[in-house]
């Protein structure tokens, strides 16, 4: 075994890191209207490469901005697609659940209510500072899914009288995202994250069985995610790697779905054109190894061993036992070595300190060293 000079990397990361508490007053000040646009810029750019430093200190390949710019993981990139529109009326509410009890999650809705278009490149001022505070690691930017957008609310999300066929919705979101990933590869990216819980959430029943309430076939929601995804990323430059992270919700350490990867694995691992899978193996939500006996030579699995939803530090014995476990269905050379989630999917982040974070990132780097090398 050797380490990886291309992503992903033996010891990565998902991408989303705790904000410091100076950064957050600031996004509270903005907000309020205290700070004009040019100071919370200013305290945004000091925050990320402070947190770009931590990453290369503590012995990762890879390094993003922590999603400091944004308040939530997705939300901020697909209200600046042409043709989506913010609705905040409160009617998005989601259920989270952890060993407490459940957690309500209400934000901001979308509607499409115009034709899907790229205008300016999403992230691209995000990205070309990340690229210039990084000395040695590999910048990589996180974006959501296209399938984020027709999973969140389905058709009725979608006007009728701009899209009276879902097919076509689907060809314009595809084409938008493939502008996009051409910009950002010109840009020079060469390290890229689609973010995706639809993957995940669908091996829950309750999941599928939302979807079909709602009118939509939920046996068969994924392949047409893989097959949205793919068309997303046709084209793309040999020089961009991609990778897709499947996450069950993270909110608060809490979760929305729960399920092992059994109902999508063959599909998802065979179909699915991206060079790696991040996926969460951090406890009994998350099911067995077994489905990685599906995954084909020349892609990569990185497996979330250790939690984000809580501070206490993982045994490295025991995670060397379960990459053994895991290795036992995929070839060990096709490993790495994560966190499960984000660290913070929204500004709230999880149930722990930046100590107990940096110390988790230098387990994952540590463990992965004494495992491949």
């Amino acid at each position: 075994m050797s380490p990886r000079v291309a992503p992903p990397f033996r010891a990565d990361h998902v991408g989303s890191l705790l904000r410091p508490e100076r950064l957050l007053e600031a996004r509270d000040a903005h907000a309020a209207g205290r700070i004009d646009d040019a100071e919370l810029r200013g305290i945004e750019d000091e925050a990320i490469a402070q947190v770009v430093k931590m990453q290369e200190d503590v012995g990762l390949q890879s390094a993003t901005d922590g999603e400091f710019r944004r308040s939530s993981w997705h939300m901020d990139f697909l209200y600046q697609l042409d043709g989506v529109e913010r609705v905040d009326d409160n009617s998005l509410k989601v259920q989270f659940h952890n060993a407490q009890g459940d957690i309500e999650f209400i934000t901001p809705d979308l509607k499409v209510t115009d034709k899907i278009k790229l205008s300016g490149t999403i992230f691209a001022d995000a990205f070309t500072y990340l690229a210039s505070k990084t000395t040695k690691n590999t910048p990589k930017l996180t974006i959501p899914s296209p399938g984020m957008l027709t999973y969140r609310g389905g058709p009725a999300a979608v006007d009728s009288t701009v899209y009276p066929d879902m097919e076509q919705f689907r060809a314009d979101l595809a084409a938008a995202y493939r502008a996009e990933v051409r910009a950002l590869a010109d840009l020079g990216c060469h390290y890229l994250q689609l973010d995706d819980t639809s993957l995940a959430y669908l091996n829950d029943p309750k999941q599928r069985e939302m979807l079909n309430a709602r009118g939509e076939d939920g046996e068969n929601a994924h392949i047409k995610d893989i097959q949205l995804i793919n068309e997303s990323l046709r084209g793309r430059p040999d020089t961009l790697t991609v990778t897709t992270h499947m996450c069950r919700g993270n909110f608060r350490s809490s979760w929305v779905a729960e399920g092992g990867y059994d109902f999508v694995a063959e599909a998802l691992f065979n179909q699915l054109e991206v060079d790696g899978f991040f996926m969460e193996f951090d406890d009994e939500r998350s099911g067995g190894f077994a489905p990685l006996r599906h995954v084909p030579k020349g892609k990569y699995v990185v497996l979330g061993l250790v939690t984000t939803k809580r501070g206490e530090l993982e045994s490295k014995d025991e995670l060397k036992r379960r990459i053994d476990e895991a290795a036992k269905y995929v070839d060990l050379d096709q490993l790495c070595l994560s966190p499960q989630c984000g660290f913070a999917s929204t500004k709230d982040g999880n149930a722990l300190t930046y100590e107990e974070e940096v110390a988790k990132l230098r387990l994952v780097v540590e463990t992965a060293q004494e495992v491949w090398g």
